[in-house]
């Protein structure tokens, strides 16, 4: 992006000052020895030939660095105005060095900032399209019922009991697939902020265990915790406490009656580790990358209620508190998923 608006200004005002050194000087000759000498005159000549020497050099380093500077405006409208990306950096000295260095953390930053804001409207499109999706069925059979009732299609008391039950689980199950929509989208937007403190570990498992020991004796199920009562963990004790519910209630819904579900801690200088163990159906290795996708179930026929958003919340919490969670399974015998907190 060139510019000549410095260079003729430069060019005038150079000019203008040589012009008036040599009036001074000649004005100053004249008025010492009273004339003008051939002498006076050989001596004018150098001087005006080493002003324009000097305003070679002069000119030329001005518009090197003139030059410098228009090449980073230019890489700036570029990318502003082209959306080009940017060259490799150029490491030069001096202040166009600096000016270089700053131009691409400035429009690293710029880029950073509009790919999260595009990353959030692609999230926010994704959410809305997810819950007006997973809404469909459960409406459509809500309408259904409600149209059976309404226009007396169903006289039965029992008949009427049991449209009424399933009534109520369509509405239970998009009251928690839109809740736990909402707090997947402010965990991953980072609308929430984790309070971590120190908790003691085994507390947290126990109120996880009772949040749910009634669906577990309901399947006959048994629920164990291998846990020293000295293990501490800095977390946020509410929101952990979320995320191995959800694992629990996974466990028991994949877990045939009478199985054991066992919640074991490893905890050693370097990281303290949960496992949530089943005896239930297992995983099939290619599945093992799908299972924390948001909607995404293994097996259909187990708990068709189920809207498939449980683990991808565990993981969507597990994560906000720095920790990872990985799962482990063998078909027809297993299922571990793995929480680790590096300490």
């Amino acid at each position: 992006m060139k510019n000549s608006y410095e260079r003729n200004r430069f060019r005038i005002m150079y000019i203008v000052m040589s012009l008036c050194a040599l009036i001074v000087y000649y004005t100053a000759s004249y008025l010492l020895y009273g004339e003008f000498t051939e002498k006076n005159a050989a001596l004018l000549g150098i001087v005006a030939l080493l002003l324009l020497v000097m305003y070679v050099g002069i000119y030329i380093n001005y518009s090197h660095i003139l030059s410098g500077m228009e090449d980073v405006s230019q890489i700036m409208d570029d990318v502003i105005n082209t959306g080009k990306e940017l060259p490799k950096e150029e490491y030069k000295e001096g202040t166009i060095g600096m000016l270089y260095t700053k131009l691409y953390q400035m429009v690293g930053i710029l880029k950073e900032g509009r790919d999260r804001e595009l990353n959030e409207k692609i999230f926010l499109r994704d959410i809305i399209s997810d819950i007006s999706h997973q809404l469909k069925t459960p409406l459509a059979s809500l309408n259904v019922f409600i149209d059976l009732l309404l226009d007396d299609k169903v006289t039965e008391p029992e008949k009427v009991k049991q449209i009424l039950n399933e009534a109520s689980n369509q509405l239970s199950r998009m009251e928690w697939m839109v809740l736990s929509m909402l707090k997947l989208a402010r965990i991953e937007a980072g609308a929430i902020q984790f309070q971590r403190k120190e908790h003691r570990l085994c507390d947290i498992l126990e109120q996880a265990g009772d949040s749910v020991r009634f669906l577990l004796q309901e399947r006959e199920q048994k629920y164990y915790i291998d846990c020293g009562e000295d293990v501490m963990l800095v977390c946020d004790g509410d929101w952990l406490t979320e995320a191995l519910i959800n694992l629990i209630k996974n466990a028991s819904d994949y877990s045939d009656e009478g199985k054991e579900i066992c919640i074991e801690v490893e905890d050693t200088g370097a990281y303290c580790r949960i496992y949530v163990k089943d005896e239930g159906m297992g995983i099939e290795e290619a599945e093992l990358p799908n299972i924390f996708k948001r909607f995404y179930r293994v097996n259909h026929a187990v708990n068709p209620n189920s809207v498939g958003i449980g683990l991808s919340l565990t993981k969507s919490i597990v994560e906000g508190m720095g920790g990872s969670i990985k799962v482990r399974s063998e078909v027809g015998k297993y299922t571990w998923f793995v929480i680790t907190f590096v300490k």
